[in-house]
């Protein structure tokens, strides 16, 4: 920049004038590239995280920002130094270097169902293992509603924080998976290997 033109905007500058401060979001968001796909991770104004859902077919940035302003807060904005803590602890759980989160979680995008079934499923179904969605329902005392689980853990507003890729076809087989069975496939042998 010339030295007149920098002296020009000095003058229109009054002095002792800060940058504005952006006031704190009730819904603070970030789209974060990881290994297993782009993902966007949302926290609420108490820092509980409420979405780390995967972008692309089964959900665009806009879809996701739609859902957590009309379920959440008309006041979504994009703050990435809202979520440094998130985005470091996905970061250790992908590489390995952490095998639980500790991020507190709301599960305000989530039906009364889904509560009860994600709510339960990091208490029944830990690191390393596997379950099917018949197991699963049992497990929370819902023994004939596997299908229902399997629509609940299907509509995750919590990927990957929420562990419901630990969850399989009574076969064995891998069955869908919001960020897709290569996301999935990652996932399992990932805690394999402990």
């Amino acid at each position: 920049m010339s030295h007149d033109l920098e002296t020009g905007l000095a003058a229109f500058a009054p002095s002792g004038l800060t940058p504005p401060v952006l006031p704190e979001s009730d819904v603070s968001y970030v789209v974060e590239d990881t290994v297993i796909g782009r993902m966007l991770l949302a926290r609420n104004a108490s820092g509980a995280m409420v979405a780390s859902a995967f972008l692309g077919p089964r959900g665009s940035e806009d879809d996701w920002l739609e859902r957590l302003s009309r379920t959440i807060s008309p006041r979504v904005l994009r703050q990435p130094r809202a979520l440094d803590g998130a985005r470091r602890e996905l970061e250790d759980y992908l590489a390995g270097r952490l095998h639980r989160f500790d991020l507190p979680v709301d599960l305000a995008l989530a039906t009364p169902f889904q509560r009860t079934v994600l709510g339960r499923l990091g208490e029944v179904v830990h690191y390393g293992e596997r379950t099917t969605y018949g197991d699963l329902a049992r497990r929370i005392d819902r023994p004939s509603a596997s299908r229902a689980v399997g629509a609940a853990l299907g509509a995750n507003p919590l990927c990957v924080v929420l562990p419901c890729h630990r969850v399989v076809a009574s076969s064995g087989a891998l069955t869908g998976y919001a960020g897709g069975l290569a996301a999935k496939e990652y996932l399992l042998a990932l805690e394999a290997r402990g």
